[in-house]
């Protein structure tokens, strides 16, 4: 028996015209080449502007060592910005790449490759997705101090949706080279 679909279910990311709920998104971001702070604060800028996003708060700037990167990578810098939207998650991630592209992301295929610009899009709402192009939330977010502790700092009582408090998530995290940089300031 094939399963025919409930006319009932409204998929909020299906809508046309002018409504769309508004969600609550995590993003992260990222740098470890050229000047690691203005590519961080140009993004921030970029988010800022683009239109059905609203950047609510950033968190402080932490310096982090490289993760499963090529031997060599210098230290990252990493924040994360909380932001409404009524963009559906898969315009907010082509927006994230596209301003990637316009800082000079390289993409040569290397994995964890160094980056003068990395936003990935770590929750929205608590939508859960698994699609070729997106994951949320994002799969390996659970395990990085460097999204986690950010993110703690903005929201203690978070939860990353399907894995648990970000705190416990945190707790359970390799938090190794990882270092607040109160002297490091993004600006909203």
């Amino acid at each position: 028996m094939t399963e025919v679909p409930n006319p009932y279910i409204i998929d909020a990311d299906t809508l046309t015209g002018e409504m769309r709920p508004i969600r609550r998104a995590v993003l992260s971001l990222g740098s470890n080449l050229g000047d690691r702070l203005a590519n961080l604060q140009d993004a921030l800028n970029t988010l800022a502007e683009t239109p059905d996003v609203w950047v609510t708060t950033i968190s402080p700037v932490y310096e982090t060592e490289p993760v499963d990167s090529p031997e060599g990578a210098e230290l990252y810098l990493n924040a994360i910005v909380l932001a409404d939207t009524t963009l559906t998650p898969t315009r907010l991630l082509d927006r994230a790449l596209t301003i990637e592209d316009a800082y000079g992301r390289s993409r040569s295929g290397i994995f964890n490759e160094p980056r003068t610009l990395d936003i990935d899009v770590i929750a929205v709402g608590d939508k859960i997705l698994e699609e070729e192009s997106l994951t949320l939330p994002h799969p390996r977010a659970h395990q990085r101090a460097f999204v986690l502790k950010p993110w703690l700092d903005l929201e203690p009582a978070a939860e990353l949706p399907g894995k648990g408090p970000i705190a416990a998530l945190f707790e359970q995290s390799d938090q190794t080279g990882i270092t607040r940089r109160d002297d490091l300031v993004l600006e909203l």
